[in-house]
């Protein structure tokens, strides 16, 4: 298990390794372009060489890029839907060119009345961007919220067979868990997701975890992080995950509020729990 975070570069991605150090994080999650706009990332051949070279003599661990924020791959509205692909397949592109493993991407929602289509469209978007690069493209699971295509472990589990490709991976976020239902602040109930897990054969496919506490109860499906051991998932519910043998070998990184200081605290907690 490589523990880490994901690190807000303001100064642009070359500051990330300065701020992962700071951090004391190995594996490192990074926005590589502005989040909140549908401008993608867009890398020269020589800016990309330096950044790999620099990030191989930097000693860190494995890293990780995050689509923007407004990357619906189910959404409804056909111009989000093919803006929301080409931003995600320029974030593929990116990662490649980066040395990044793959990159995040929401499984998206759609209308709350149209499931079905909804689907479909994620579906076919993951297909057309798993083939934009060699990286690997790594879905994670939503919070519940409205129309989502994939909250629970079998929706996942369908979504992967429907695209069924080889670069295909998932991410489970604790707080996105915990908002949908699953019950992590017990570890019976950890054990419980994580055998649910097993049973749809998804165990293998996970390569990434977002250790991110909740502020609202299980099954209020409400995406709002809190620092680790801070919510309602609590010590011993982080603790019963990180013990778990598919979460030992994958990044597991944090995504909570405030500083890199608070940062540094939850990744030390993390591993005060994993010891």
């Amino acid at each position: 298990m490589i523990l880490g975070a994901h690190v807000r570069t303001k100064g642009g991605i070359f500051s990330a390794m300065e701020l992962a150090k700071l951090e004391t994080a190995q594996a490192v999650q990074l926005f590589a372009s502005n989040p909140r706009q549908w401008r993608g990332p867009a890398y020269s051949d020589d800016r990309a060489a330096t950044f790999r070279a620099a990030w191989a003599e930097s000693g860190l661990g494995p890293l990780y890029l995050h689509a923007p924020y407004l990357v619906n791959i189910a959404s409804p509205v056909p111009e989000f839907h093919r803006k929301s692909e080409d931003l995600a397949k320029a974030s593929m592109v990116a990662a490649e060119m980066l040395g990044a493993v793959g990159v995040v991407v929401h499984s998206g929602a759609g209308g709350p009345e149209e499931p079905d289509r909804a689907f479909h469209r994620a579906a076919e978007c993951l297909q057309h961007v798993a083939a934009a690069s060699d990286a690997l493209l790594i879905v994670e699971l939503m919070a519940g919220t409205m129309g989502s295509v994939a909250t629970t472990i079998p929706e996942a589990a369908q979504l992967f067979r429907a695209v069924d490709h080889p670069r295909l991976r998932l991410c489970l976020d604790t707080c996105h868990l915990f908002a949908g239902g699953y019950e992590l602040d017990d570890p019976d109930g950890v054990r419980r997701c994580f055998g649910e897990l097993r049973k749809h054969g998804l165990a293998r496919k996970l390569v990434l975890v977002h250790a991110n506490d909740a502020k609202f109860p299980r099954g209020s499906r409400r995406d709002r992080h809190e620092n680790v051991g801070r919510g309602l998932i609590g010590r011993e519910g982080f603790r019963a995950v990180l013990a778990e043998p598919s979460v030992r070998r994958c990044s597991v990184v944090c995504e909570t509020p405030g500083t890199h200081e608070t940062h540094r605290q939850d990744i030390a907690t993390l591993r005060e729990l994993a010891a």
